[in-house]
């Protein structure tokens, strides 16, 4: 596969953007929180480790789409 179907970049589009509510959420309400891709994923690769590779809920791919060359 070279490029991402529409579904894929949805897929990794909604995995990022769950990460950064639940930061803002968290976060003091009167912090302001700035869309960070840096920070979102790092905390997407703690997600993965223990999604995918711990708890065995679902494969890498279909946590968060990828290309492979």
């Amino acid at each position: 596969m070279d490029k991402l179907t529409e579904c894929q970049i949805a897929r990794q589009d909604y995995v990022d953007n769950c990460i950064y509510d639940l930061l803002r959420n968290v976060a003091p309400k009167s912090a302001k929180m700035e869309w960070n891709i840096e920070v979102i994923g790092e905390i997407r690769d703690s997600m993965k480790s223990w999604i995918v590779d711990r708890l065995h809920l679902c494969n890498e791919e279909d946590f968060y789409p990828y290309v492979t060359r």
